[in-house]
Protein backbone atom coordinates (compact mmCIF):
# COMPACT_ATOMS: atom_id res chain seq x y z
CA UNK A 1 0.00 0.00 0.00
CA UNK A 2 0.90 3.91 -0.79
CA UNK A 3 1.37 5.08 2.91
CA UNK A 4 1.24 8.53 1.20
CA UNK A 5 -2.04 8.56 -0.42
CA UNK A 6 -3.84 6.92 2.50
CA UNK A 7 -2.44 9.30 5.75
CA UNK A 8 -2.79 12.66 3.20
CA UNK A 9 -6.67 11.27 2.41
CA UNK A 10 -7.28 10.79 6.06
CA UNK A 11 -5.44 13.57 7.11
CA UNK A 12 -7.73 16.02 4.57
CA UNK A 13 -10.79 14.47 5.08
CA UNK A 14 -9.88 14.39 9.38
CA UNK A 15 -9.38 18.05 9.41
CA UNK A 16 -12.21 18.88 7.56
CA UNK A 17 -14.47 16.61 9.06
CA UNK A 18 -13.00 17.21 12.13
CA UNK A 19 -13.64 21.16 11.85
CA UNK A 20 -17.14 20.64 10.62
CA UNK A 21 -18.12 18.56 13.84
CA UNK A 22 -16.25 21.40 15.78
CA UNK A 23 -18.77 23.90 14.30
CA UNK A 24 -22.04 21.51 15.49
CA UNK A 25 -22.49 19.72 12.35
CA UNK A 26 -23.43 16.19 11.87
CA UNK A 27 -22.51 13.31 9.27
CA UNK A 28 -26.29 12.93 8.02
CA UNK A 29 -26.46 16.79 7.21
CA UNK A 30 -23.62 15.93 4.50
CA UNK A 31 -24.54 12.66 3.40
CA UNK A 32 -27.83 13.25 1.17
CA UNK A 33 -27.97 10.80 -1.37
CA UNK A 34 -29.66 13.68 -3.77
CA UNK A 35 -26.41 15.89 -3.88
CA UNK A 36 -24.42 12.77 -3.95
CA UNK A 37 -25.76 11.12 -7.00
CA UNK A 38 -25.99 14.36 -8.61
CA UNK A 39 -22.24 15.26 -8.82
CA UNK A 40 -20.79 11.69 -8.32
CA UNK A 41 -23.45 10.22 -11.12
CA UNK A 42 -23.17 13.24 -13.35
CA UNK A 43 -19.06 13.28 -13.07
CA UNK A 44 -19.03 9.75 -14.13
CA UNK A 45 -21.22 10.05 -16.52
CA UNK A 46 -19.87 13.52 -18.17
CA UNK A 47 -16.62 11.95 -18.09
CA UNK A 48 -17.56 8.61 -19.67
CA UNK A 49 -18.25 11.04 -22.99
CA UNK A 50 -15.06 12.05 -23.32
CA UNK A 51 -12.91 9.49 -23.50
CA UNK A 52 -13.86 5.22 -23.81
CA UNK A 53 -15.29 2.65 -22.31
CA UNK A 54 -11.73 0.95 -22.14
CA UNK A 55 -10.82 3.16 -20.25
CA UNK A 56 -13.66 3.87 -17.80
CA UNK A 57 -13.46 0.01 -17.77
CA UNK A 58 -9.92 0.06 -16.86
CA UNK A 59 -10.35 2.84 -13.88
CA UNK A 60 -10.47 0.10 -10.76
CA UNK A 61 -6.78 -0.85 -11.82
CA UNK A 62 -5.90 3.35 -11.99
CA UNK A 63 -7.03 3.37 -8.61
CA UNK A 64 -4.50 -0.03 -7.50
CA UNK A 65 -1.93 2.17 -8.94
CA UNK A 66 -2.88 5.41 -7.04
CA UNK A 67 -2.72 3.53 -3.65
CA UNK A 68 -0.49 0.79 -4.25
CA UNK A 69 3.96 1.62 -4.51
CA UNK A 70 5.08 0.50 -7.78
CA UNK A 71 7.58 -2.82 -7.62
CA UNK A 72 10.03 -1.23 -9.43
CA UNK A 73 13.64 -1.27 -8.21
CA UNK A 74 16.43 1.34 -9.76
CA UNK A 75 18.90 -0.19 -7.83
CA UNK A 76 18.42 -3.86 -8.35
CA UNK A 77 18.23 -3.29 -11.77
CA UNK A 78 21.49 -1.43 -12.04
CA UNK A 79 22.42 -4.78 -10.36
CA UNK A 80 21.25 -6.82 -13.00
CA UNK A 81 22.24 -4.65 -15.88
CA UNK A 82 26.00 -5.21 -13.93
CA UNK A 83 26.04 -8.94 -13.64
CA UNK A 84 24.91 -9.46 -17.71
CA UNK A 85 27.40 -7.16 -18.95
CA UNK A 86 30.16 -9.08 -16.65
CA UNK A 87 28.21 -12.45 -18.13
CA UNK A 88 28.52 -10.91 -21.51
CA UNK A 89 32.18 -10.66 -21.21
CA UNK A 90 32.93 -13.80 -19.87
CA UNK A 91 30.36 -15.90 -22.11
CA UNK A 92 29.70 -13.45 -24.90
CA UNK A 93 25.68 -12.00 -25.24
CA UNK A 94 24.52 -15.35 -26.17
CA UNK A 95 25.57 -17.03 -22.94
CA UNK A 96 22.35 -14.24 -21.69
CA UNK A 97 19.78 -16.53 -23.15
CA UNK A 98 19.63 -18.43 -19.96
CA UNK A 99 19.02 -15.27 -18.02
CA UNK A 100 16.14 -14.90 -19.68
CA UNK A 101 13.43 -16.31 -17.61
CA UNK A 102 14.74 -14.80 -14.42
CA UNK A 103 13.62 -11.57 -15.53
CA UNK A 104 10.49 -10.48 -14.64
CA UNK A 105 9.94 -7.01 -15.75
CA UNK A 106 8.31 -7.74 -19.42
CA UNK A 107 10.35 -4.41 -21.04
CA UNK A 108 13.38 -5.82 -19.95
CA UNK A 109 12.91 -9.22 -21.12
CA UNK A 110 12.35 -7.86 -24.62
CA UNK A 111 15.06 -6.00 -24.54
CA UNK A 112 17.36 -8.45 -23.68
CA UNK A 113 16.02 -10.33 -26.16
CA UNK A 114 16.69 -8.20 -28.71
CA UNK A 115 20.30 -7.73 -27.43
CA UNK A 116 20.98 -11.16 -27.70
CA UNK A 117 18.97 -11.91 -31.29
CA UNK A 118 21.83 -9.22 -32.77
CA UNK A 119 19.58 -5.95 -33.02
CA UNK A 120 21.98 -3.29 -33.92
CA UNK A 121 22.04 -0.17 -32.05
CA UNK A 122 20.48 2.37 -33.85
CA UNK A 123 17.44 0.30 -34.53
CA UNK A 124 17.28 -1.34 -30.84
CA UNK A 125 16.90 1.78 -29.56
CA UNK A 126 14.31 2.64 -31.85
CA UNK A 127 12.60 -0.27 -31.09
CA UNK A 128 12.82 0.31 -27.54
CA UNK A 129 11.49 4.31 -27.56
CA UNK A 130 8.88 3.29 -29.57
CA UNK A 131 7.35 0.61 -26.93
CA UNK A 132 8.00 3.47 -24.51
CA UNK A 133 6.14 6.11 -25.99
CA UNK A 134 3.32 3.67 -26.60
CA UNK A 135 3.30 3.24 -22.59
CA UNK A 136 3.46 6.41 -21.82
CA UNK A 137 -0.18 6.52 -24.17
CA UNK A 138 -1.43 4.51 -22.10
CA UNK A 139 -0.72 5.57 -18.71
CA UNK A 140 -1.87 9.71 -20.00
CA UNK A 141 -5.53 7.29 -20.21
CA UNK A 142 -6.00 7.18 -16.02
CA UNK A 143 -3.76 11.06 -15.83
CA UNK A 144 -6.69 12.59 -18.05
CA UNK A 145 -9.55 10.59 -17.15
CA UNK A 146 -9.10 11.81 -13.32
CA UNK A 147 -8.03 15.38 -14.36
CA UNK A 148 -11.29 15.41 -16.53
CA UNK A 149 -13.21 14.31 -13.38
CA UNK A 150 -11.95 16.46 -11.32
CA UNK A 151 -12.30 19.37 -13.71
CA UNK A 152 -16.09 18.74 -13.98
CA UNK A 153 -17.06 17.37 -10.50
CA UNK A 154 -17.34 21.49 -9.47
CA UNK A 155 -19.41 22.02 -12.15
CA UNK A 156 -22.51 19.11 -11.36
CA UNK A 157 -21.51 20.36 -7.39
CA UNK A 158 -22.95 24.27 -8.66
CA UNK A 159 -25.81 22.21 -11.00
CA UNK A 160 -26.67 20.35 -8.33
CA UNK A 161 -26.95 23.73 -6.00
CA UNK A 162 -29.14 25.66 -8.48
CA UNK A 163 -31.41 23.08 -8.94
CA UNK A 164 -31.66 22.51 -5.13
CA UNK A 165 -32.38 26.25 -5.31
CA UNK A 166 -34.89 26.11 -7.33
CA UNK A 167 -36.80 23.64 -5.28
CA UNK A 168 -36.09 25.59 -2.63
CA UNK A 169 -37.28 29.39 -3.52
CA UNK A 170 -40.32 27.54 -5.45
CA UNK A 171 -42.35 28.11 -1.93
CA UNK A 172 -41.74 30.80 0.19
CA UNK A 173 -44.94 30.33 2.41
CA UNK A 174 -42.63 28.51 4.96
CA UNK A 175 -39.22 30.71 5.91
CA UNK A 176 -37.83 28.22 8.17
CA UNK A 177 -38.21 25.35 5.84
CA UNK A 178 -37.12 27.06 2.85
CA UNK A 179 -33.80 27.98 4.84
CA UNK A 180 -33.52 24.65 5.21
CA UNK A 181 -34.21 23.54 1.91
CA UNK A 182 -31.27 26.37 0.79
CA UNK A 183 -28.95 24.69 2.99
CA UNK A 184 -29.38 21.52 1.70
CA UNK A 185 -29.04 22.79 -1.91
CA UNK A 186 -25.20 23.96 -1.15
CA UNK A 187 -24.17 20.08 0.11
CA UNK A 188 -24.29 19.40 -3.85
CA UNK A 189 -21.02 22.58 -3.72
CA UNK A 190 -19.64 20.87 -0.95
CA UNK A 191 -19.77 16.91 -2.56
CA UNK A 192 -18.60 18.92 -6.06
CA UNK A 193 -15.68 20.80 -4.66
CA UNK A 194 -14.54 18.36 -1.54
CA UNK A 195 -14.79 15.05 -4.25
CA UNK A 196 -12.50 17.43 -7.02
CA UNK A 197 -9.91 18.55 -4.48
CA UNK A 198 -9.77 15.60 -2.31
CA UNK A 199 -10.12 12.66 -4.70
CA UNK A 200 -10.00 13.32 -8.31
CA UNK A 201 -6.97 15.58 -8.74
CA UNK A 202 -4.63 13.94 -5.82
CA UNK A 203 -5.46 10.87 -7.81
CA UNK A 204 -4.77 12.19 -10.93
CA UNK A 205 -1.51 13.64 -9.69
CA UNK A 206 -1.01 10.57 -8.06
CA UNK A 207 -0.60 8.45 -11.41
CA UNK A 208 1.17 11.02 -13.31
CA UNK A 209 3.98 10.42 -10.47
CA UNK A 210 3.95 6.98 -11.02
CA UNK A 211 4.52 7.38 -14.86
CA UNK A 212 7.43 9.60 -14.34
CA UNK A 213 8.48 6.78 -12.37
CA UNK A 214 7.89 4.45 -14.24
CA UNK A 215 9.21 5.58 -17.51
CA UNK A 216 12.89 7.20 -15.99
CA UNK A 217 12.85 3.02 -15.10
CA UNK A 218 12.26 2.15 -18.42
CA UNK A 219 14.45 5.21 -20.08
CA UNK A 220 17.36 3.37 -17.47
CA UNK A 221 16.82 -0.12 -19.28
CA UNK A 222 17.50 1.08 -22.66
CA UNK A 223 20.50 3.02 -21.58
CA UNK A 224 21.36 -0.39 -19.76
CA UNK A 225 20.83 -2.54 -23.06
CA UNK A 226 22.66 0.23 -25.05
CA UNK A 227 25.20 -0.37 -23.31
CA UNK A 228 25.01 -3.78 -22.62
CA UNK A 229 25.16 -3.99 -26.45
CA UNK A 230 27.74 -1.78 -27.16
CA UNK A 231 30.37 -4.03 -24.93
CA UNK A 232 30.83 -1.18 -22.44
CA UNK A 233 32.98 -2.59 -19.33
CA UNK A 234 30.36 -3.29 -16.56
CA UNK A 235 32.08 -0.67 -14.28
CA UNK A 236 31.37 1.84 -17.09
CA UNK A 237 27.73 0.67 -17.07
CA UNK A 238 27.34 1.28 -13.29
CA UNK A 239 28.41 4.71 -13.19
CA UNK A 240 26.12 5.68 -16.58
CA UNK A 241 22.95 4.01 -15.17
CA UNK A 242 23.57 5.49 -11.20
CA UNK A 243 23.08 9.16 -13.30
CA UNK A 244 18.87 7.61 -12.59
CA UNK A 245 19.28 7.86 -8.98
CA UNK A 246 19.78 11.18 -7.01
CA UNK A 247 23.48 11.83 -6.22
CA UNK A 248 22.74 11.60 -2.22
CA UNK A 249 21.18 8.25 -2.53
CA UNK A 250 23.88 6.61 -5.01
CA UNK A 251 26.13 5.59 -2.03
CA UNK A 252 23.22 3.92 -0.37
CA UNK A 253 21.34 2.42 -3.44
CA UNK A 254 24.22 0.36 -5.36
Amino acid sequence: MDFATIIGLFVALGAIGGSFALEGGTVDSIFLLAPMTIVIGGTLGATTITTSMRTVLKVPTFLRLAFTNGSRSFAATITAFVALSEKARREGILGLEADLKLIGNPFFRKAIQLVIDGTEITVLREILETEIAYIEERHKQGIIFFQKAGGLSPTMGILGTVLGLIHALSDTSDASRMAGAIAVAFIATLWGVGLANLFLLPVSDKLRMRHEEEIAHLELIMEGVVALQSGENPRNIRTRLLSFIPPAHRGKEV
